[in-house]
């Protein structure tokens, strides 16, 4: 299984501990788009059975997580109402400005804030603190988190990959619900 999974590969983890060692950081950030203050892709070298492998790692926020979960169960309420709804595409034109929706676009994407703004005043949806890891992914292994901070930062992601390693991390299993902050709407 592992063998042709080149986050197990010997060399390229030796090439990973040389780029850190270099670098004085126990994690290498991947360049991703998605990268920002609430999410980081990164990628960290710890034990899985025994051996040395790259945990090719996400790591966002509990807030962030909050609002993909709402944010997705709002698209599934649109799914049941409008039958004809596969998601919101904006397009741009020749200058790089989004085009304007059409009519329905627009009644379903109201519907959208609505719902949200429903779930977050009910406290419908409530997430805490977790850790998945994918062991048939396709580098390393796949590791998916969420922390209860207010941004994931050089010292989060660095203590996060500590207390992994030390086997010390302790979440909190506290369930938390969150609301659109006002200049997000």
């Amino acid at each position: 299984m592992h063998s042709e999974n080149p986050g197990f590969d010997p060399k390229n983890i030796e090439k990973l501990e040389l780029e850190l060692s270099r670098s004085g950081k126990n994690y290498k950030i991947i360049p991703d788009e998605g990268n920002s203050e609430e999410f980081v892709n990164f990628w960290f070298i710890g034990m899985y059975e025994g051996k040395k492998v790259i945990y090719d790692a996400a790591l966002y926020t509990l807030r962030l997580h909050h609002s993909s979960e709402v944010y997705e169960l709002a698209e599934h309420e649109a799914a049941k109402k409008f039958p004809n709804f596969k998601g919101i595409n904006y397009e741009e034109d020749e200058e790089g400005n989004l085009k304007p929706l059409s009519s329905e676009e627009e009644e379903i994407g109201w519907f959208i804030t609505e719902i949200i703004m429903e779930l977050e005043e009910e406290e419908a949806v409530k997430v805490q603190e977790f850790i998945d890891l994918d062991t048939n992914h396709d580098y390393g292994i796949g590791l998916d988190a969420a922390l209860n901070v207010d941004e994931i930062n050089d010292k989060v992601i660095s203590k996060f990959v500590v207390e992994f390693n030390e086997d010390t991390l302790v979440l909190d299993d506290t369930l938390y619900s969150f609301q659109t902050e006002e200049d997000e709407i």
